[in-house]
């Protein structure tokens, strides 16, 4: 199933953003550290381009991705011309704290009170936007919550006489082009359970623990995952859990919505579920099928 979501009120929000760039000095890009470049959206990187706009790359909710991966992430994104990454929680305010200033450093001629530093914060839904911003702003000015496009309009507010930033909607865009993308973004809440099927989400989810975190499984299910597939592990959810439809099978449903959530929470310990390296393999995989090619 391939998994696409753009709301209505997103178009609306793009073309706003586009306005707002223009009288930007640096862009704050908010991604998933968990799934950094699944979680970049192509319209950000456009509209700065189109304007050379600086990016500050912030990795949020670092606290739960693999600390491995998020520090191969970080050199791979400081590589790029007019990037700076930096990996934080935005429920930790001294990490929130460090971000104008690192902003300033990428527009360092916008920094007195004629010509005060603009910023402007975008990423997808759910990436942690609203509870940066009010870490940032010292008081609660964005509605928080668990379910992706809480924020729908943008608000421009003053750090001080010499900073502004700029808050947007969570932005998506119109085609998620790889599968495994929008999988990764469904097993992470950014999309809205309206376009998905959590079933075939968790078995993703499944299939990738398998493969690169089994014993995170093992530790959290008390499952021998050696000869399991995806199926097997969702069903042992359910048996562990005690889950069980009204003719006493394994409720799969229910043990779907727990191997999200748990991942979710960050119960099955700091995951990353891509890398710099799995991310450049699953394109030249992409490409070599484009092509007609096999693999």
């Amino acid at each position: 199933m391939a998994i696409q979501w753009f709301p209505g009120h997103m178009t609306s929000a793009r073309k706003k953003a586009a306005e707002t760039m223009a009288v930007t000095d640096v862009v704050i890009e908010v991604v998933d550290a968990r799934l950094p470049e699944a979680s970049t959206n192509p319209l950000v990187h456009e509209l700065r381009r189109h304007r050379q706009r600086p990016c500050l790359k912030v990795l949020n909710k670092s606290d739960l991705a693999d600390p491995e991966a998020t520090k191969a992430w970080i050199a791979w994104y400081n590589q790029q011309p007019g990037v700076k990454a930096v990996a934080i929680s935005s429920k930790v305010a001294g990490e929130v704290a460090r971000l104008p200033s690192l902003c300033q450093s990428l527009a360092p001629h916008r920094n007195d009170n004629v010509k005060p530093l603009r910023m402007m914060i975008m990423g997808i839904p759910n990436v942690g936007k609203s509870t940066l911003m009010n870490a940032l702003v010292k008081r609660k000015i964005a509605k928080v919550g668990d379910e992706p496009a809480v924020t729908k309009s943008q608000q421009t507010y003053q750090l001080s006489v010499r900073q502004s930033i700029t808050d947007t909607p969570g932005l998506m865009w119109p085609k998620i082009e790889h599968d495994s993308d929008g999988y990764m973004l469904a097993a992470s809440h950014a999309i809205g359970r309206n376009a998905i099927i959590d079933e075939e989400v968790a078995l993703f989810l499944a299939g990738l623990l398998l493969q690169r975190y089994p014993a995170r499984l093992a530790e959290r299910y008390g499952l021998t995952v050696a000869e399991m597939d995806a199926v097997a592990v969702v069903e042992g959810v359910a048996r562990r859990r005690a889950l069980r439809t009204r003719g006493g099978e394994p409720d799969f449903e229910k043990a779907s919505m727990v191997l999200l959530q748990d991942y979710r929470d960050g119960k099955l310990g700091r995951i990353s579920l891509e890398t710099p390296q799995t991310r450049a393999a699953m394109l030249a995989t992409a490409v070599e099928q484009a092509r007609g090619g096999t693999v």
